[in-house]
């Protein structure tokens, strides 16, 4: 199971579904949140900014950024995967993940499953991009990603849970 939160929901989060591994995607020079009862080694740090295009003084998302997340995330065990609002960098890369985890699994099915769980998941192209790459989709993730269009307009996402085919 993969769950999106934003950071204002993080703790609450991961009181209720009891995971013990967390994935933050943070901006640079954001306070990274304090875990308590989380091993450091299960808790990554990524800092890159949510944009999709390269821009003066941001970071934008990178094939590292990425190829770090997806091995952090190999264990088939619950992940929270978090960035500030819940919307566009813990989607991209919660679908990501997702894609990581079921490789044989239609990149449209888990898509439409990401719009199912949060109609307000805007996943960021750039980071869908890079993933497709890393996972040799041939576009796939990017065209699913980009079928189900934005999402709607919200400060912040609520938290939700992409789960693997055949469970609960």
């Amino acid at each position: 199971m993969i769950i999106v939160c934003p950071l204002s929901r993080l703790a609450e989060t991961l009181a209720a579904t009891r995971a013990r591994r967390v994935l933050s995607l943070l901006s640079e020079g954001a306070a990274a949140p304090r875990l308590d009862g989380t091993a450091v080694a299960d808790h990554l740090t990524l800092r890159f900014h949510d944009i999709v295009e390269p821009r003066h003084g941001h970071v934008p998302p990178g094939e590292a950024h990425v190829r770090q997340a997806l091995d952090f995330a190999s264990r088939p065990e619950p992940l929270v995967v978090h960035c500030y609002a819940g919307v566009s960098r813990s989607t991209a890369m919660a679908y990501a993940i997702a894609c990581a985890r079921e490789p044989a699994r239609d990149e449209r099915e888990l898509a439409a499953e990401l719009r199912r769980a949060s109609p307000m998941a805007t996943p960021n192209r750039l980071i869908v991009s890079l993933a497709d790459d890393a996972l040799g989709r041939g576009g796939r993730m990017a065209e699913a990603i980009a079928a189900i269009g934005r999402g709607e307009d919200a400060f912040e996402g609520a938290p939700f849970a992409l789960h693997p085919a055949g469970a609960s």
